[in-house]
């Protein structure tokens, strides 16, 4: 085998469990067709870099269960009965969009079940002060501040211990999220007292781009498309200092993660023009409300992709995702509906 082949079948079996029971299974020519809607020059390193990155940053389902069940087990947060300490916890369904929550939810329940022989629904109770909140990841921070904004204003206890489970934590959207929580308990009278547990945290600070875990591009490329978004801007885009891999190492090597940064930029930014549906938020390296040239996440879990990536990884038509991703109003019509038409970009 060539060393392409060698990086497809590497990249798929990464990544093999993606959205698993609701689409095919990726396969190296699903790859091969992604990756073939780049240059034919840069193909090759985007492969490698990609394939390296995914192995640290793709969440597959035995990733998630051995992180919960450690977390399960941990003493600092379950002291040394765990089954007693969840017995106790009311375990929060209050998500305002998409179904993550309550999937995370499930594999929680399961796990209970499995080592305690109770699940979520026979814990907790009026007497109880312990809440935890549980979703995939934590990106911008709106999800999460947002939920927890209404739950403490409506429905927490006047004191409550709140513990905010994630398997990916970005750190503004940490500070982002814990400074709106804090203002919502004292806006209320209430005193919650927070504490997040992560299976990674990644650096994604405006004030710390020189070491970020996601994509901040050293510098604009000499690009039609690119030019003009960052022309429509109305401040210059905050670049990143070469030279670092970032807190958690991620890339393998600056060059190429300086080759992922300008290729996904690149596509990002011809996507947008291709792309009617797309709005002012969906930014070439993913979502976010401030005017960046994206989120720049590079975070994937076996259940979804976060459209915080680079929408060179899960656009759809007229493009070929990696990753093909269930929108929140997807998922909502499935709900009602039982079935998700395929959409485009």
């Amino acid at each position: 085998m060539s060393e392409r082949d060698d990086l497809l079948a590497s990249i798929a079996h990464t990544v093999r469990d993606y959205r698993s029971g609701e689409i095919a299974s990726p396969t190296p020519a699903h790859v091969d067709r992604w990756i073939g809607q780049f240059d034919a020059a840069v193909q090759l390193p985007m492969l490698r870099e990609t394939d390296h990155v995914l192995q640290k940053t793709y969440f597959s389902l035995g990733k998630v269960i051995s992180f919960l069940r450690g977390l399960m087990q941990t003493e600092k947060l379950v002291g040394t009965d765990p089954c007693a300490f969840w017995r106790g916890v009311n375990f929060l369904d209050i998500q305002g969009g998409g179904n993550s929550q309550t999937e995370m939810l499930a594999l929680f329940n399961e796990l209970l079940q499995e080592n305690c022989d109770f699940g979520v629904a026979q814990c907790g109770g009026e007497g109880s002060s312990v809440f935890v909140y549980l979703d995939d990841g934590v990106f911008t921070g709106n999800r999460v501040r947002r939920d927890l904004e209404a739950w403490i204003r409506d429905e927490a206890p006047n004191q409550a211990a709140l513990h905010i489970v994630t398997i990916a934590l970005h750190s503004g959207g940490q500070y982002y999220a814990n400074g709106h929580i804090e203002k919502a308990a004292d806006a209320a009278g209430k005193s919650i007292d927070v504490t997040w547990w992560f299976a990674i945290e990644l650096e994604d600070r405006r004030a710390h781009s020189d070491t970020a875990d996601v994509l901040r591009p050293t510098h604009i490329p000499y690009d039609p498309a690119v030019q003009a978004y960052v022309q429509a801007m109305r401040y210059a885009p905050t670049l990143r200092r070469p030279g670092s891999l970032g807190v958690n190492a991620l890339f393998a090597s600056e060059a190429g993660r300086v080759l992922l940064e300008q290729e996904f930029l690149k596509a990002g930014a011809r996507l947008r023009q291709l792309c009617a549906n797309f709005g002012d938020t969906q930014r070439p390296l993913g979502h976010i409300t401030l005017e960046t040239l994206g989120f720049g996440s590079l975070i994937v879990t076996f259940r979804n992709c976060p459209n915080n990536a680079p929408l060179a990884l899960w656009a759809g038509e007229p493009w070929y995702p990696l990753f093909p991703r269930t929108s929140n109003s997807q998922t909502a019509i499935k709900r009602l509906f039982g079935d998700l038409a395929r959409g485009g970009c």
